[in-house]
């Protein structure tokens, strides 16, 4: 599912303008990127939980050369599936 396929179906199942729509997932993108910066995590109860990992620093290769690469530490974005999204998808 696309983004836009993701807007109509939002639309069609709240019953509201497809523009509306995306302004409510814009915002939701944007609410959850801001959790996220500050550090903080971001949970839906029965949906899943947003969180930030950080990954230290490693030693790497290229695949192309084999030459070893250093690969720097880097913060990471992990969902954990809620109970209910589990059941539903199981």
């Amino acid at each position: 599912m696309k983004k836009a396929d993701l807007i109509d179906a939002m639309a069609n199942d709240a019953g509201i303008t497809k523009e509306q729509a995306k302004t409510a997932l814009d915002s939701f993108v944007k609410a959850t990127t801001d959790t996220l910066k500050k550090g903080d995590r971001l949970s839906l109860i029965g949906f899943g939980s947003f969180s930030i990992s950080k990954r230290n620093a490693r030693t790497g290769r290229n695949p192309q050369t084999g030459q070893e690469i250093q690969i720097p530490a880097k913060n990471v974005v992990k969902f954990k599936a809620g109970s209910e999204l589990d059941k539903t998808v199981n």
